[in-house]
């Protein structure tokens, strides 16, 4: 067995604001209104509802859940549906279930029960379809949300990432640096080596560039927008702001910029994604900011940045971030922010340090010191929206990962603290982490902040 996770399952396009709150609800919503159509079910159907539970109980409103939850149950996916065509669509009164048949459908057929949690995961949901005669569904399945938009049916037996078509599997960081070793390969090398196998070099390089044209017109689409963030908190966008500034000071600026451009970077893809706009999940989109934004500092400010170098930045944070997704968590609902922030900004460092020069030992101190200064951080959304502290943690996190590529490469590699070590930390620190502290907005800034 393997800890690798496809490229393009950790980087999946879709739309904000969150990943594990509107993705994955859309992806699950999809999937029973398409078992209703291939079980022969749908004529029969004169009703459905869901039950949110959990975390998504929770923030399920303030992350868009119930509009998702109906976007999906219509056969839209994230992937290639338009933003606009999922916000507001829980008011509409009817849905077009699995796009065939029309339905009744009212507010009152989301429910939420933050209180009630199922014990596969804390982001829950369960969708159910009635028919004429009786009270009992015709169908009904729960699903959970795991994080980064993967999601799993309750009865599916979890069964981990398999090696098959995989030829360099790994199950840790020790293994993936011994492989790196035995083959005198980056860790980039690896990671497209099993991408390979299963896609073609061509099939591989081409989606890529397709993941990075899509970072690159999230960021370019935040830094020319203005106005305010939806969901009543008045929050005002500031990454027009920012970037209207620095290309106003140009050459003639009299400090070095860098790390300005790198916030406004990060601001632009998070406003975006607060807005429920076109976004990559990077692991997850509340940690959707980092990456890109690493990337374009790496593309403005590395002399010899290339198409190229973005691939092997791509690849060297997926193989990193495959190592948190499979022994750890990229879930807020389930580890807190350190799964999501901490994670994706492990990775945006891996990459960096790689495209730097770093060896693989240096590329593994670069993703261990990043996330070895996000343990314990929390998830307490401002009013369940991806906006306070979301949307300026992942500029600073941003900046760490900068900070940690660097760092690692005055260093030889080695180290004390193992990247092993600091992702089996983050999932017991994780566990041992109060309910209110993921994603619940139940404590921390979400109930010491008024909501004005």
């Amino acid at each position: 067995m393997t800890a690798y996770v496809s490229v393009f399952d950790l980087f999946s396009i879709g739309i904000g604001p969150s990943s594990s709150h509107t993705v994955g609800p859309m992806r699950a919503a999809r999937d029973f209104a398409l078992r209703l159509r291939d079980q022969g079910l749908l004529d029969g159907v004169t009703g459905v509802n869901c039950s949110l539970y959990g975390s998504l109980g929770s923030t399920g409103i303030g992350h868009g859940t119930p509009d998702a939850i109906v976007a999906g149950l219509t056969g839209l996916t994230p992937e290639e549906c338009a933003p606009e065509r999922v916000r507001g669509s829980w008011v509409s009164g009817t849905i077009m279930l699995a796009g065939e048949k029309r339905l009744a459908f009212e507010r009152d057929d989301v429910s939420f029960e933050p209180r009630t949690r199922l014990p596969g995961h804390a982001n829950a949901l369960t969708l159910r379809a009635f028919g004429d005669p009786g009270p009992l569904p015709l169908l009904e399945e729960t699903y959970y949300s795991i994080g980064g938009g993967f999601i799993r049916r309750d009865g599916d037996t979890p069964t981990p990432f398999s090696s098959a078509g995989h030829p360099m599997p790994f199950d840790s960081s020790e293994t993936l640096l011994a492989l790196c070793e035995t083959h005198d390969v980056s860790i980039g090398d690896v990671a497209r080596a099993n991408e390979i196998a299963l896609h073609g070099e061509d099939v591989l390089n081409a989606r890529l560039d397709l993941i990075w044209a899509a970072m690159a017109d999230c960021v370019h689409a935040g830094l020319y927008a203005n106005g305010i963030l939806p969901g009543g908190l008045e929050v005002v966008r500031r990454a027009a702001t920012v970037r209207s500034r620095l290309e106003a000071l140009g050459d003639a600026a009299d400090r070095d910029t860098s790390t300005e451009w790198l916030h406004a970077f990060a601001l632009a893809v998070n406003e975006e994604n607060a807005s429920g706009g076109r976004v990559v999940t990077a692991p997850t989109n509340g940690a959707a900011g980092i990456i890109p934004a690493v990337g374009h500092y790496y593309l403005k400010f590395v002399p010899n940045a290339s198409a190229a170098g973005i691939r092997e930045y791509l690849l060297t944070a997926n193989a990193i971030g495959s190592l948190f997704k499979s022994n750890a968590s990229i879930s807020g609902a389930e580890g807190g922010c350190q799964a999501e922030v901490g994670s994706a900004c492990s990775m945006a460092a891996a990459g960096l340090c790689a495209v730097l020069g770093g060896n693989p030992h240096q590329v593994e101190n670069a993703a261990e010191i990043a996330m070895e200064h996000h343990l314990g951080l929390t998830c307490d959304p401002v009013g369940g929206l991806v906006q306070v502290p979301c949307i300026e943690r992942n500029a600073i996190a941003a900046s760490t990962a900068v900070s940690a590529a660097r760092l690692a490469l005055h260093g030889d590699g080695t180290h004390l603290v193992s990247l092993d070590t600091v992702i089996e930390t983050m999932r017991q620190t994780g566990i041992d982490m109060s309910q209110k502290y993921k994603e619940t907005s139940e404590g921390g800034l979400a109930v010491n902040v008024i909501e004005c």
